[in-house]
């Protein structure tokens, strides 16, 4: 591994590839999960930050950008393997995983199909697994906060990359114009920061969140791995669909609802994810 800074690179190999991150740090090992589908990783540099010390933290791109591999398949089933082959090829049969929004989900789908492999699961805002998982109050809640001069154009940028049509300069422009509405306080959110995107991962996986989600609640029932959803409380995605409802399914699952914070808690409410992982590790 090649050092940076306090971290060093990694690359391990998947379907197709090679998927590229960093690791650093000790104690606890946490697997950072990122959201889209198709987004950069480098935006949950500051929630990394945020955990700290305690934690030997680890991200990785998923696949569709680099540093990791372009080739698809951009499946739920190849998302949960890659999940896999970075902790196999870290070498740690067992971790931590904390997943923000898409990557929320991703995890709570990991956690439902190799529980065996994890000591626990923090789903940071997510769409959930119950029912549409309040996939359309999101939808609705993000149109309706989304300035009404901009409305029309950022959803027909998103409806042409959810169909794989846009470019990437299209999708990045409609994200820009949305990036308000995920938080509490839109008139005063934070600037966006750089981010690049896959309009190709983003459309394969987004229309498939809602399949087999009957069979994912169903074995996260079973309490064979400890979860917390942590939510947003004036987060677009409707907490008491999305998080409160994933988080009933166990008997060992706990929530927690950050008041004032939207879908990016650590931003919003600095050390709210941590204290939700401390929680979760006990």
């Amino acid at each position: 591994m090649a050092a940076m800074g306090e971290r060093e690179a990694f690359t391990v190999e998947a379907t197709g590839g090679t998927l590229r991150g960093w690791v650093g740090g000790d104690g606890v090992r946490v697997l950072l999960v990122h959201g889209g589908p198709g987004l950069s990783y480098e935006y949950l540099d500051g929630l990394a930050d945020e955990l700290g010390a305690g934690f030997r933290i680890a991200a990785f791109q998923q696949r569709g950008l680099e540093p990791s591999t372009l080739a698809g398949p951009f499946t739920i089933s190849e998302a949960i393997d890659d999940v896999i082959a970075v902790l196999d090829g870290l070498g740690w049969p067992q971790a931590v995983l904390v997943g923000h929004s898409w990557g929320g989900h991703l995890v709570l789908r990991t956690a439902a199909g190799h529980p065996d492999r994890l000591r626990g699961v923090l789903s940071v805002d997510p769409i959930g697994v119950v029912g549409d998982g309040g996939t359309a109050a999101f939808e609705a809640e993000m149109g309706a906060r989304t300035p009404k001069a901009g409305r029309a154009r950022a959803q027909a940028l998103d409806e042409s990359a959810m169909a794989g049509e846009g470019t990437t300069e299209d999708a990045l422009e409609g994200l820009a114009i949305m990036w308000p509405a995920y938080f509490a306080d839109p008139d005063n959110a934070p600037p966006m920061p750089p981010i690049r995107l896959s309009v190709e991962a983003y459309s394969g996986l987004i229309g498939a969140m809602g399949e087999g989600l009957d069979g994912v609640a169903a074995a996260l029932a079973t309490g064979s791995v400890p979860y917390g959803v942590v939510a947003g409380a004036a987060s677009p995605i409707p907490w008491g669909q999305a998080a409160r409802a994933t988080a009933e399914l166990s008997p060992s699952a706990f929530l927690t609802v950050i008041p004032a914070a939207g879908h990016f808690p650590w931003l919003e409410v600095p050390g709210s994810v941590r204290m939700a992982l401390q929680r979760l590790i006990g």
